[in-house]
């Protein structure tokens, strides 16, 4: 059986990150005979700035694509349904604010360790979009690492010291360096670049090719 090994460079901030998985984990479960996938969470973030309070989506979104508000919510209703067709939780995300991501992205490194980096940041991004919640909050990150079955008390820990910030920013110095500059992006066996949420039948078709190219 063929092994690929998945790296998904994503944000916790990004809406398309979480659908994007949600279709991954629908081709590898159509793949799942056929070959042994093996993922991994690289960090990415849309919002490098860690100061200030954030701001709402909406106008942030309007102003980051030259669009009106109008079109911002039209676009994140659509999104909305995306997700909830593919039973993902969305229902606050035209709710939420802008924010810096680098300490969740220090927890998914430190879940990682206990085998709980997937659920890390399905967790999290269910906090955002789905309940709107200040995810540079070390409650509300503790309250995520609690939710998976991790202990609160050595999250807050990890977020009261400056462990795993060095894994993070070589993350995103090695993939924006490899020339990832939007997310999601998945590359598969170091070797190929697969870019953009597709569809379950794109990937499905795509890691069929490189797994055939591998053999």
């Amino acid at each position: 059986m063929t092994t690929l090994q998945i790296d998904i460079v994503s944000d916790i901030a990004c809406p398309w990150c979480a659908i994007g998985y949600a279709r991954l984990e629908k081709a590898m479960a159509a793949l799942g005979d056929e070959m042994d996938i093996q993922v991994a969470w690289h960090a990415f973030e849309l919002n490098p700035d860690p100061t200030g309070d954030g701001e709402p989506i909406l106008p942030a979104l309007a102003r980051k694509y030259g669009r009106s508000e109008d079109e911002m919510r039209a676009n994140q209703a659509q999104m909305m349904q995306i997700a909830k067709d593919l039973g993902l939780n969305f229902e606050k995300l035209q709710e939420r604010y802008t924010r810096n991501t680098f300490d969740g992205h220090r927890l998914v490194k430190w879940a990682g360790e206990h085998g709980k980096q997937t659920e890390m940041k399905m967790a999290l991004f269910e906090a955002y979009f789905g309940r709107a919640e200040n995810v540079t909050d070390p409650d509300v990150l503790a309250g995520c690492a609690a939710a998976v079955g991790l202990d609160t008390d050595e999250a807050r820990a990890v977020l009261d010291s400056d462990r795993y910030a060095d894994a993070v920013r070589k993350d995103e110095a090695q993939y924006q360096q490899a020339g990832v500059s939007a997310v999601p992006a998945y590359v598969i066996n170091q070797k190929y670049l697969i870019s953009g949420a597709q569809e379950p039948d794109t990937l499905t078709s795509a890691l069929r090719e490189i797994a055939a190219e591998m053999d």
